[in-house]
């Protein structure tokens, strides 16, 4: 006879994303040698840091994939006021750079309060849809509170200012909202209020607080700089996308790392990528990228209960907008932003909070019926063993 064991994982997404952080480890070398010996005399500094959250990012992954996907729904509210709190916090005790609030310290650790309140915000507004079910179509009800919370989180990236992580955390929630199918009228509504206060955010920024750059940037983009005056890091970008070619120069053998593109191992680490692996490189991280979406979209689509399937869809499309968005910036088809390629860039709060999201996502994966196994029992009754007997064996 045969007994169907159930509670499998996706190990071909785990593998992936595993994947994508052993090759970061070459990419954030080759890409920060020279700026790390600038900086600090020795050329392995950056992987140093970077090898030691690689590791604590793979620890984070697997405590999110050990601790079931429901005890979550007990501590999104509490999560998100810490997240607030936080926010709110940085402004007092936050680290000022580059001319903005984003970072708490302790000691030489940096956290960034943004990226936990993304995913606290995310993970409040898939409990919040799974309760309401169908009242999520009633104004008062059912949008109000979720577009409260949404307003409330935005409006403290923003005054960091962080635009463009709140752009993108009002990006998600409308992607999460389209999927639980509120009311197209109040969705494109807030999508045009949205879009108003966005305009007006910049602008105040620019002529009020005397801080023109996020205006800058969105001018040049429109208009284009040919002689690369306002956009120098973008042009070194692309020359290092024309430089690696069909196959790239070869691991190490970058030019444009040395010296010649800042951020070079951070929020442009993809076109490091692209000159020393080429167009197929850059394919094949993208690639990635779209399979841990389908998969994701996958698992979603066959999870047990409405909170686990929105909560995939979160967590899918947080980290394939995040690598999509990245790229587009790198390639100039988009404004330049701060955003990391996941699980690629140098970093550390986004790269384990994105980690530990993929956990929960692989958990919920194994609460699943996708990836059975059977084996051989004497027992002529086929026992069936359900989410209650836990994650079992990784398969």
């Amino acid at each position: 006879m045969l007994k169907i064991q159930r509670n499998h994982i996706d190990i071909w997404l785990l593998i992936v994303v595993l994947g994508l952080m052993v090759v970061s480890l070459g990419v954030v070398y080759s890409a920060s040698a020279e700026w790390s010996f600038k900086r600090f005399d020795t050329q392995s500094h950056y992987l140093d840091l970077h090898a030691i959250k690689i590791l604590l990012s793979i620890a984070a992954l697997f405590v999110g994939l050990s601790i079931p996907y429901s005890i979550y729904k007990k501590f999104t509210k509490p999560a998100l006021i810490v997240a607030v709190l936080f926010l709110a916090v940085t402004f007092v005790l936050g680290g000022e750079t580059k001319g903005a609030v984003r970072w708490l310290r302790f000691g030489g650790l940096g956290f960034q309060p943004s990226e936990f309140a993304k995913f606290a915000l995310l993970f409040h507004i898939s409990l919040l849809m799974a309760k309401k079910g169908e009242q999520i179509r009633d104004f008062k009800k059912g949008f109000l509170p979720i577009i409260i919370w949404i307003g409330v989180v935005t409006a403290l990236v923003l005054a960091q200012p962080n635009l463009s992580t709140g752009m993108m955390l009002f990006a998600l929630t409308i992607i999460l909202l389209f999927v639980g199918h509120v009311r197209m009228t109040h969705l494109l509504g807030m999508i045009l209020v949205a879009a108003c206060l966005f305009a007006l955010y910049v602008l105040f920024m620019a002529y009020v607080l005397k801080r023109p750059y996020q205006l800058e940037r969105i001018m040049h983009f429109v208009h284009g700089d040919p002689k690369g005056q306002h956009n120098y890091q973008l042009w070194q970008g692309i020359i290092g996308f024309g430089n690696g070619g069909l196959f790239g120069v070869g691991p190490g053998e970058s030019r444009q790392r040395d010296l010649f593109l800042p951020e070079s191992y951070n929020d442009f680490v993809y076109s490091i990528v692209g000159e020393e692996y080429g167009l197929l490189g850059t394919l094949l991280v993208l690639g990635a990228f779209l399979f841990v979406m389908l998969r994701g979209f996958r698992i979603a689509k066959h999870a047990k209960d409405d909170f686990a399937r929105f909560l995939a869809v979160a967590i899918a499309s947080t980290i394939t907008l995040y690598a999509l968005v990245n790229a587009s910036v790198a390639l100039g088809l988009l404004p330049t932003t701060g955003l990391p390629m996941p699980f690629i860039s140098y970093g550390g709060s986004s790269l384990m909070l994105s980690a530990f999201s993929i956990g929960v996502l692989l958990n919920i994966s194994a609460n699943t019926d996708l990836h059975p196994r059977t084996a051989k029992t004497e027992r002529e009754n086929v026992e069936v063993l359900g989410s209650e007997t836990g994650l079992g064996k990784v398969y």
